[in-house]
């Protein structure tokens, strides 16, 4: 037991061998982070804890952590997902030694190794074509999908973002249409991407069957419970999943992140510059950009086909 705990100078300090909950409770209300972050630390450490009690664990060791690890990676999550789980117990732990609570028994431990490349594949052209043309513009609800997806497919944006944005965030901008856009991890409005015509003028159909307020948000629900309330991240991905599966991609790597991944995708192949490109998609390392184009290349100028010129007798 000495070794494991620090000494508590304050004998009003909580002592947290037989009550990790508090603890955990302690540490959420010292942070000073977003109230999204708070909530993203507590899903997490609600996770370690249950763990922690069907193990019957009272005073952790370094061992117990790299075995909560080795856990979350059996769960069959994302090494995203694993690597978040650890960043929040990790926080924790360094938390409770700097307040002498607890020793930091998860320090150096690193989450788990990122895979290369995207977990979620673009679209083609044709498939892209192939969706557009598939939603019924005639009734509102095709009118207001088909001016999402559109949006997504030529802007790049986020699902969230969609979701944040309003009717008065569509303004002018050196004489050209743009929606400005709070981005993730962002608490202001900071940033904006430019509307086409080809991008704009389905939402200002949309808007005009919809006889919406300029205060209102961009997109809302139709459901007969949320009518006219703004639409949920949850529910843009089901509406483009949905269509997606309307022209046979039913494929748990083509969702509503795909359009982001082929609206960058298109640019470069358009001939975007690399920083122009990561300008679309709001980048804030110039390397995520890099893979785009290091996977365009790479199928451009694919060496398989010199191995088939040689295999024919081509060269």
């Amino acid at each position: 037991m000495k070794n494991r705990l620090l000494s508590v100078q304050n004998d009003n300090l909580p002592t947290l061998t037989h009550n990790w909950s508090k603890m955990v409770n302690v540490f959420l209300l010292s942070q000073d982070v977003r109230k999204t972050s708070k909530n993203t630390y507590q899903r997490g450490l609600r996770q370690f804890l249950t763990w922690f009690e069907q193990k019957a664990i009272k005073n952790p060791v370094r061992e117990d952590i790299l075995d909560y690890k080795a856990y979350l990676a059996d769960q069959e999550l994302s090494s995203l997902t694993v690597s978040n789980y650890m960043v929040v117990v990790r926080k924790f732990f360094e938390w409770m030694e700097g307040m002498k609570y607890y020793p930091n028994i998860a320090k150096g431990i690193k989450g788990m190794k990122r895979v290369k490349g995207f977990r979620k594949d673009p679209l083609t052209v044709s498939q892209i074509k192939e969706l557009l043309n598939s939603i019924d513009r005639t009734t509102i609800q095709g009118k207001r999908d088909f001016a999402m997806l559109n949006l997504l497919v030529r802007t790049g944006l986020r699902t969230i973002e969609v979701v944040r944005a309003n009717i008065d965030d569509i303004r002018q901008e050196g004489g050209e249409a743009v929606l400005w856009i709070q981005g993730k991890g962002r608490d202001t409005k900071d940033d904006f991407v430019m509307l086409t015509p080809a991008t704009l003028n389905p939402i200002r159909e949309y808007l005009s069957a919809r006889k919406a307020k300029d205060t209102y948000p961009l997109f809302t629900s139709l459901s007969d419970r949320n009518t006219d309330e703004r639409i949920t991240t949850r529910s843009v991905s089901w509406i483009v999943k949905e269509h997606l599966r309307g022209i046979g991609l039913d494929d748990s790597r083509l969702t509503a992140h795909s359009l982001r991944h082929t609206s960058i995708t298109l640019a470069l192949q358009g001939g975007a510059t690399i920083q122009e490109a990561q300008a679309l998609g709001r980048h804030s390392d110039i390397n995520t950009t890099l893979v785009y184009a290091h996977n365009i290349n790479r199928i451009k100028h694919a060496a398989e086909r010199n191995i088939d010129d040689v295999l024919s007798g081509q060269v």
